[in-house]
């Protein structure tokens, strides 16, 4: 029920840690999969790894996404997962910063997931797309106000693509991941205040790539045939924890 012999899936922000977790996850699945990067070179070691195709895409370039989906071929799976933060309190954060990342985290999703609905209308086929929003779409925390509002965006984008797309046979989810280990944020939570937010999730423990595998599977697959316009909530139980 959860294999993905014969689908062909684009990955966005494929260099990333957990954009590369899910290309390997797909590939593992049977799916083929497409890295798309707006540094393409940065995916060489993975293409080879998974025999994978690699694409260029900047998603704040709109004249940059039609030409990748051109490059990529027939896509059944798309996972829109590229994503930027800008970490400045409200006071600091500037329009550049609270452009900057609504134009990836939001309105890329937006230019990339339409484009592969086009395709997918016209080629009839369906498919499969996979926006990667975040607890921080249905809660706050202090710094992140660009974030906060680009994730808030993509989960009601999510539904509204869901309602608009279903009569294509083209199902649209969302993941919402918690906190995520990384070495980019590895020192903030080996702080006394990182430790203080670990322990404010039920499980007492950050989350990793492996968490969110089956949640993927179940989306892009025909395991989760009957599911549209669903946000998948995978934090440890942070997000309901009133603390």
């Amino acid at each position: 029920m959860f294999a993905l012999n014969g689908k062909r899936a684009l990955v966005t922000g494929a260099s990333g840690l957990l954009g590369a977790h899910f290309a390997r996850v797909l590939r593992g699945a049977g799916a083929e999969v497409v890295l798309a990067a707006r540094r393409p070179e940065a995916c060489a070691a993975l293409a080879e790894e998974l025999g994978a195709t690699v694409v260029a895409l900047d998603v704040q370039a709109p004249e940059s996404v039609a030409p990748a989906f051109d490059a990529a071929g027939r896509v059944d799976i798309l996972v829109n997962n590229a994503g930027i933060a800008a970490t400045r309190g409200f006071l600091e954060h500037s329009l550049e910063d609270f452009d900057r990342v609504l134009d990836v985290n939001l309105r890329g999703a937006f230019l990339v997931g339409q484009e592969a609905a086009r395709r997918m209308a016209a080629a009839k086929t369906g498919g499969a797309i996979i926006n990667i929003a975040s607890v921080l779409g249905a809660r706050i925390i202090p710094g992140v106000a660009g974030y906060t509002a680009a994730k808030a965006g993509l989960v009601h984008l999510t539904r509204q693509m869901a309602v608009e797309l279903a009569r294509h046979n083209i199902r649209v989810n969302a993941i919402a991941p918690g906190y995520i280990a990384s070495d980019i944020n590895a020192e903030f939570f080996a702080t006394e205040a990182g430790q203080a937010m670990v322990k404010r999730i039920p499980q007492r423990r950050l989350g990793n790539p492996d968490d969110l595998s089956g949640p993927l599977l179940l989306l892009a697959s025909d395991a989760g045939r009957h599911m549209t316009g669903s946000v998948v909530t995978v934090d440890g139980g942070h997000s309901v924890n009133p603390l």
